[in-house]
């Protein structure tokens, strides 16, 4: 495998799943070569070839200059040499890795893909699932021998949803393949179009480690943010701060508490523990997070309920609006996001919730969760208390102390301030009950 064939056209790159990860990473190596784009759902193929991306993560003038051949047929895959599956590897509702996309992305691969071609996993997966899951399911469906006729590496994604700064290009791709020479030709590759440098890992288990570790490691250090904020409440303590003053250690490192939901943080731990447990440990530290993470929506729509019984509201039948929902800010993906938690729990109190969000797309929450979004806050207000739940941009524009007063019910405004947008004496001096994580 030569990488000129690659950079005279003559060989393309096929990227299979044209989500979060695949689309941005199709469009980096389109500057260098020739790019076929597969996806099972022919809607988003359209989209795409109509130049628009839903996701907002490629804006459309630069969709539209690309030279990718968008498809939902797998045959186009047989005339690739290098093949990239970038699926999403979700947890079911038991907190156990789910496999199904990146074995169906396997089978779809291998029964169309040609002898000497290079089969590179994006995917989060906790070590060992390439070589000991999908190379047997390649094998299977080809025809072929691995390390014969077809090669497999890991390159982990590193994408940061909604981030314009760390593009996959400014970070720096691990990349690790089952032989010597053809990790030196996949750093080659991606080495092409990725300014940010290579890391060649040992071996693929080593590349696929490292990914799950990255996200471990924030949800570990998020999980202790959050329970010094359980912490603190019960003293009176304003979270924030304590890490304001904290921070001004040169060592200090600053996290912050918070919602940890999506598709990396909130789910990529339990890669780990999964495997850890097959192989007859108990992780403790990893788990214990996990728990204090996936708990904090609940507290949080507690501490609503108990500021409307402090403030001498009726729970029962009272407003409620919630202003975000997607995962984080400035995005439109709702995937596990941790917000649902807050709406579902503050239901169980008799409260009714409105939701209200400018990114999230209203048919995929009403398939997702069975809400319905609300287009405009103040068509339901007055609300007894407004929960601000992701900083988009419109949010911080809009919500102005003067705006939320206006849309509030009563003399004492409720604000629950998730993200910590406004200070609390500044909240307070403007008449508010104000809490913040």
């Amino acid at each position: 495998m030569k990488l000129s064939d690659f950079l005279n056209g003559s060989q393309p790159v096929c990227v299979v799943g044209l989500g979060y990860v695949g689309l941005p990473l199709a469009v980096i190596l389109n500057r260098k070569y020739a790019v076929v784009g597969f996806d099972i759902k022919p809607r988003r193929v359209t989209e795409l070839r109509n130049g628009h991306d839903y996701t907002g993560e490629i804006d459309d003038e630069t969709l539209n200059r690309c030279s990718i051949e968008f498809t939902d047929d797998s045959g186009a895959i047989g005339r690739c040499s290098v093949v990239i599956v970038t699926v999403p590897t979700p947890v079911n509702a038991h907190k156990i890795p789910d496999l199904t996309p990146v074995i169906s992305a396997s089978r779809t691969v291998g029964r169309n893909m040609r002898k000497g071609t290079l089969i590179v996993f994006e995917s989060t997966v906790y070590p060992g699932v390439t070589e000991d899951e999908c190379v047997p399911v390649l094998e299977k469906e080809s025809g072929m021998k691995h390390m014969v006729d077809f090669h497999v590496a890991y390159s982990p994604e590193r994408v940061n949803p909604g981030d314009r700064d760390h593009t996959v290009d400014r970070i720096t791709k691990v990349v690790s393949a089952d032989d010597p020479e053809m990790t030196v030709f996949l750093a080659d590759l991606y080495g092409q179009v990725i300014t940010a440098g290579i890391h060649r890992a040992p071996n693929i288990k080593t590349a696929e480690a490292a990914k799950v570790i990255e996200n471990t490691q924030r949800d570990l250090n998020i999980a202790l943010m959050n329970e010094l904020s359980l912490i603190f409440s019960r003293m009176g303590i304003d979270t924030n701060e304590v890490l304001d003053a904290a921070a001004t250690k040169w060592n200090f490192l600053r996290f912050s508490p918070g919602l940890v939901g999506g598709h990396c943080i909130g789910v990529d731990p339990y890669y780990l523990t999964f495997k850890a447990e097959s192989l007859g440990y108990r992780p403790e530290v990893i788990l214990a997070g996990r728990r204090i993470n996936d708990s904090m929506g609940k507290f949080i729509a507690e501490k609503a309920v108990k500021l409307l019984i402090s403030a001498g509201k009726t729970v029962q039948g009272s407003k409620v609006l919630i202003m975000g929902l997607t995962f984080k800010e400035n995005i439109s993906d709702i995937r596990n996001t941790r917000i649902i938690d807050i709406y579902k729990e503050i239901a169980e109190y008799g409260v009714r919730g409105y939701v209200w969000d400018p990114h999230a797309d209203p048919g995929d929450v009403r398939e997702e969760y069975g809400i319905d979004l609300i287009a405009d806050p103040e068509n339901q207000s007055p609300y007894d208390a407004i929960i601000l739940a992701v900083k988009h941009r419109e949010l911080l524009e809009m919500a102005t102390p003067d705006y939320l007063r206006r849309i509030s019910h009563g003399q004492l405004p409720i604000i629950i301030d998730v993200k910590g947008i406004f200070p609390r004496d500044e909240m307070e001096r403007n008449g508010f009950i104000h809490w913040r994580l």
